[in-house]
């Protein structure tokens, strides 16, 4: 009987003495508390993003998965880079349409139905060389008027 009381105060003794150093009984903690894991390689503000750096990205893990704060905070980072790269290339496709109509020749915008646009004879009109080279035969409107 004596052996029965000296071993179950034996066990009391050594869980007491184990839940005293996991709880931290004495003056410094055994077991500290971690400070939950964040994104520890956040995106960089200075610069736009590359591949590398979404390649590069670890988000942290929880109890139920991800960490909700830190995938909303990637993804919203993300979407806004997207919407100025397009952005960006909205406005230089446009630029570039411009230029190219421009260097093309578009259409004259101020030309009148019927006039030639600018440098072009017109079908009806006679150049110099064809009336012998007199200034005043090389534009006669059939009208008599200016041409409206």
């Amino acid at each position: 009987m004596y052996v029965f009381w000296f071993l179950l105060l034996t066990m009391a003794v050594v869980v007491a003495g184990v839940t005293l150093a996991v709880v931290g009984g004495g003056g410094s903690p055994v077991l500290q508390d971690v400070a939950p894991e964040r994104l520890t390689d956040p995106l960089p503000a200075d610069r736009p993003l590359g591949r590398a750096d979404v390649e590069a990205m670890r988000l942290p893990m929880s109890v139920r998965g991800y960490r909700m704060a830190d995938v909303d905070e990637a993804l919203d980072r993300l979407g806004a880079e997207l919407a100025e790269r397009d952005a960006r290339i909205a406005e230089l496709e446009s630029a570039l349409a411009g230029a190219q109509a421009t260097a093309a020749g578009g259409p004259d915008l101020f030309k009148r139905p019927g006039e030639p646009l600018s440098g072009q004879p017109w079908s009806g009109e006679r150049t110099g060389e064809q009336t012998g080279g007199r200034p005043e035969d090389e534009h006669r409107p059939e009208d008599g008027g200016d041409g409206r």
